[in-house]
């Protein structure tokens, strides 16, 4: 069968034939669709990810959409390696897999999946996140956080505070009050926690951080100065800034409230990640959500990789 190969760590995958998977009484054979290029499917299949295998070649791609041989379209994550989503066929554990709404065509389930599943488990599992409360997303511009902004209203919270480096997409999202910054200048980091003031003062219930480094500093900053005494969750979910360390004092720590929790494949369970992906699709279906794609057929697998990640990549497989 056709698949898109990684032969070794730290090489991006190639097209080419790879043995065709074989169930057990345990997984299911998939007859895959579509998968997304997500971070976490790059950075897996190039060894850089702390849930990536160090044993190739593989099959890259996490999760993706597909039928059964009896015909049922499904999602499905985490393949059995040395398989992937990437490829004509794959085999998943048969606990993996989620049913897919006959509204959702594949190509939106693929795309829609992991950046909804990603605000979804991260309000409702790990922030345990309650109707009526006040949310702020941090990086509100990407698929994933554009989408939080409407789970998040979706879910129940009376206010929705949308912040991130384009003041003009921000204005698009819908939330009650956006915040744009810029930490390149020379006062961004200082005028980020300043325009945050006035919002934690009044209090905010959860934070969700998709980019990490100095904007998610200035914002525990600003949750610790406003003195606020209702607690902030603060839920990282990403580091889309590309600053994966921060210098944060223990001090700011022991003069707040501010609960500092992450969100993602092994700090949420499967049936948590499952669940919150079956909503997801549940609310997309009932909604006609959509978010912005792009395709590329399996074979141009090089060109999916290399591409931006803004729209969403979808890779067709036939």
């Amino acid at each position: 069968m056709k698949a898109a190969i990684v032969t070794k760590a730290g090489t991006n995958p190639v097209y080419s034939t790879f043995k065709e998977p074989k169930n057990t009484a345990d997984e299911l054979k998939i007859n895959v669709t579509a998968a997304a290029l997500t971070n976490l499917t790059k950075m897996r299949a190039l060894g850089n990810h702390y849930s990536s295998t160090q044993s190739f070649p593989i099959i890259a791609g996490t999760d993706g959409v597909g039928t059964t041989n009896e015909g049922k379209r499904v999602y499905f994550a985490m393949p059995t390696a040395p398989f992937g989503a990437l490829a004509q066929q794959t085999i998943v554990n048969k606990h993996l897999i989620v049913p897919i709404p006959k509204e959702l065509d594949d190509i939106t389930a693929a795309a829609i999946a992991n950046p909804g599943m990603s605000s979804w488990v991260a309000l409702v599992s790990r922030a345990h996140f309650k109707a009526g409360q006040t949310v702020l997303i941090n990086g509100a511009t990407g698929s994933a956080g554009s989408l939080a902004v409407k789970i998040a209203y979706h879910l129940g919270a009376k206010k929705v505070i949308a912040a991130g480096r384009n003041a003009e997409k921000l204005s698009k999202l819908g939330a009650d009050a956006t915040v744009p910054f810029d930490m390149t200048t020379k006062d961004g980091i200082d005028q980020f926690e300043k325009d945050l003031d006035p919002y934690f003062k009044e209090g905010i219930d959860v934070v969700l951080d998709y980019l990490w480094g100095d904007s998610a500093l200035s914002i525990m900053t600003a949750i610790a100065k406003a003195g606020n005494r209702n607690k902030s969750r603060f839920v990282s979910i990403g580091a889309a800034s590309g600053q994966k360390d921060i210098n944060l004092p223990s001090s700011l720590l022991r003069s707040s409230t501010i609960e500092i929790l992450g969100s993602g494949v092994r700090s949420a369970s499967m049936p948590e990640l499952l669940a919150s992906i079956k909503g997801v699709f549940e609310f997309a279906a009932a909604e006609n959500i959509s978010i912005p794609v792009k395709t590329y057929p399996l074979e141009n697998i090089e060109s999916a990789w290399n591409a931006p990640t803004q729209p969403r990549v979808v890779v067709e497989v036939k």
